[in-house]
């Protein structure tokens, strides 16, 4: 990586230099190559080591590099994608679902989510809170909106506990049978609760994915899953799977 001084370019300088060092790492790096420290990094091209820094983190978002503790900054390999596939799958929580149910209350759903339940403005409508975990690390966090139309037994049930609950609203909502779903998806900015829930810093770059579930005729339930920019990609195919990048290896699941 050869010595660049950078002069007056009209983005900010450390936009200009996260391309110089795209350059450099697809022509000159193997994946899992240890980079310089920033030190000499920084000397080589002639600025800030906190314009180095906003360089390197917007790389690490986009998935090109990886910090590891210990080892320092590495080249990442290919982001693994999300495959947003046309094949029907069954209702959340059903066996061999990757996701792990942590919550449920009763809320008003988002204006957009409502209008997609068909339900009114501020009525309440189950919400049930998931995350999904590989190779201990979080990449993702789901809202799953069910409205009491879609589980009118739940009532009967006694579900004291949040988690209990969640686990009771899928269960019920397993009942319909599944007709279709389709999937929006969209780049978005983490909000503060997801980023915590994904270890990120309010405002990073997030995958929302927005699936509808049909059943009866109608929108039985509505999923929000933000997925972590920085580890996954889309893909659109048929396989309808997940598959998210974590190192050197490749984990499909």
């Amino acid at each position: 990586m050869g010595t660049t001084q950078l002069e007056s370019v009209p983005e900010p300088k450390y936009w200009h230099l996260k391309t110089v060092l795209t350059e450099a790492l697809d022509s000159e790096f193997a994946v899992g190559e240890i980079l310089p420290n920033e030190r000499d990094l920084a000397a080589r091209f002639g600025v800030a080591r906190a314009t180095l820094r906003q360089a390197l983190e917007q790389l690490e978002l986009e998935g090109r590099l990886q910090r590891r503790r210990g080892v320092g900054t590495t080249v990442a390999p290919p982001r693994m994608g999300v495959a947003v596939g046309s094949v029907d799958q069954d209702w959340p929580g059903a066996l061999g679902d990757a996701w792990q149910t942590a919550d449920c209350e009763t809320a008003a759903a988002p204006a957009a989510v409502a209008r997609m339940l068909e339900t009114p403005g501020g009525e309440a409508v189950h919400v049930v809170r998931r995350s999904r975990v590989s190779h201990g690390q979080p990449v993702a966090a789901e809202l799953l909106y069910i409205p009491e139309s879609s589980v009118p037994d739940l009532s009967a049930i006694n579900a004291p506990s949040p988690s209990a609950r969640a686990r009771a609203v899928l269960r019920e909502l397993q009942r319909l049978g599944l007709e279709g779903q389709d999937r929006a998806v969209e780049l978005g900015s983490a909000r503060a609760d997801d980023a915590k829930e994904l270890d990120r810093l309010p405002g990073s770059p997030v995958l929302v994915v927005t699936t509808r579930y049909f059943a009866e005729g109608r929108t039985a339930a509505v999923s929000v899953a933000t997925y972590r920019a920085d580890t996954c990609r889309l893909t659109f195919g048929d396989s309808g799977g997940v598959e998210i990048h974590h190192g050197p290896e490749r984990q499909a699941s």
